[in-house]
């Protein structure tokens, strides 16, 4: 199959890769790119959403999605979101409510509750569950993920942090 050249931005960057008409967005992150906090779950069924990521600021499953279709879109992955060293309010949420527990699903939370907190600074905990719920963890760690949303929102919102 041939391949073809094409611009990527992702994280603010800009990539310049050959890729085939067939490469979804998952492989070039984690392929071309070497971003791997960008997770496979379920082998490209857009069943676990532990392959989400940002584009142009939505949420969006890149397992289903062809790379073709992003090609000068602003993508922002899990490596995308800390500012240096200083992890981002909910990637530090995450951290110390304890919502993470084998880790493999909170890439594709943290991005999505992104996404929403950048909509909706003041989620109700019925918004949190909307918007997750396309993110399954096979640790059902829901109960401290959704506590984690809350807190980064509210540590956002109080102006502890400015994101």
């Amino acid at each position: 199959m041939r391949k073809d050249a094409a611009k990527f931005i992702v994280n603010g960057e800009t990539y310049e890769e050959l890729v085939e008409s067939n490469t979804t967005l998952l492989e070039l992150l984690r392929d071309n790119l070497g971003l791997t906090g960008t997770k496979q779950g379920c082998s490209a069924s857009g069943n676990c959403g532990a392959c989400t990521v940002l584009v142009d600021g939505e949420p969006i499953l890149s397992c289903l999605t062809l790379a073709w279709s992003v090609r000068g879109k602003n993508i922002t992955t899990i490596e995308g979101i800390a500012r240096g060293n200083n992890l981002h309010p909910l990637q530090q949420a995450f951290i110390d409510r304890g919502g993470v527990q084998c880790g493999f699903c909170t890439p594709g939370m943290i991005l999505s509750a992104k996404a929403l907190l950048d909509r909706n600074p003041e989620p109700t905990e019925q918004d949190v569950k909307e918007a997750l719920a396309g993110n399954l963890c096979r640790c059902t760690g829901y109960v401290k993920i959704i506590e984690a949303v809350r807190a980064a929102a509210d540590s956002i919102k109080g102006g502890c942090i400015t994101w």
